[in-house]
């Protein structure tokens, strides 16, 4: 039988250690200072197995976020699944502009456009205990895991399976929030890295990426209550084409926000007054 240690020292020739170390941990479901104060430990069969199994599949590219089924966001832990997009640093942004929007707001009621894993809905369900928070997405699979994720998080979210508006009738929100699909069809990012893993549809939408950001701008301002905000995220270099889609749909106090990259990350605009 491998020892922790052969186990660790035969993976990191392949991928790096960190993420070995991740996934051992996984594998025997302890901690890293656990993982560090018993090298000397053996490994068994079938936890050999399953750690070499895991290793082959991070060495094919497959995300550590999917191989281990979760991935923190906001503080917390979100499952995920090959159903939903993984969650990033960089949306934590849409969560913070998302909470000083209604700060002033006693209970508001809050929007979020294709949930996927519901780590955004689900946050700022923790987060403003007095909102109401609705999420959306045309995906049942992605529902099943934010559901989930709800559940064990203990979030109040009310969940509807919906193409972005279709299945929300005549509602009006304070705040509507998402992160659309916004990479161009054939962007070579697309086959790198993680990206190569995640739902297409998510992902992508039109060739220059802004297919849904377009539909969602449209239709907002028809589920917004007058002073309603709308705010989502979007790629690096869409910032000056998205300003001009806000401005051209009658937005007003149009904004853009920065992530912790320097990168204009997450737009947004008001309409009407309250």
């Amino acid at each position: 039988m491998i020892t922790v240690a052969g186990a660790l020292a035969a993976a990191r020739e392949i991928i790096p250690l960190g993420e070995a170390r991740l996934l051992a941990r996984h594998v025997l479901g302890c901690s890293l200072a656990w993982l560090e104060a018993h090298r000397d430990d053996k490994f068994s069969g079938a936890q050999a197995d399953a750690f070499s199994e895991l290793v082959a599949a991070r060495a094919a590219g497959e995300p550590v976020a999917y191989l281990l089924g979760h991935r923190e966001f906001y503080g917390r832990d979100f499952a995920v699944s090959p159903a939903v997009l993984i969650p990033r640093p960089e949306t934590e942004l849409l969560v913070d502009l998302a909470k000083a929007a209604v700060a002033s707001r006693p209970a508001p009621r809050i929007l979020d456009l294709g949930t996927g894993s519901g780590c955004v809905a689900v946050t700022l369900a923790l987060e403003i205990p007095a909102a109401a928070v609705t999420a959306v997405d045309v995906s049942p699979q992605a529902l099943a895991v934010a559901r989930e994720n709800a559940a064990q998080l203990g979030a109040q979210v009310r969940f509807v399976e919906s193409d972005w508006f279709a299945g929300l009738g005549g509602e009006r929100f304070d705040l509507i929030v998402g992160n659309p699909p916004y990479v161009a069809e054939g962007d070579p990012h697309l086959g790198e890295g993680d990206l190569r893993f995640e739902p297409e549809t998510a992902l992508h939408c039109g060739l220059d990426g802004l297919g849904a950001i377009r539909c969602i701008v449209a239709e907002a301002p028809r589920f917004l209550v007058p002073g309603g905000r709308l705010y989502f995220e979007h790629g690096y270099d869409q910032a000056e084409a998205i300003a001009a889609l806000l401005g051209a749909a009658g937005y007003a106090e149009i904004e853009q926000h920065r992530d912790l990259a320097g990168i204009l990350r997450v737009s947004g605009g008001t309409i009407g007054h309250a």
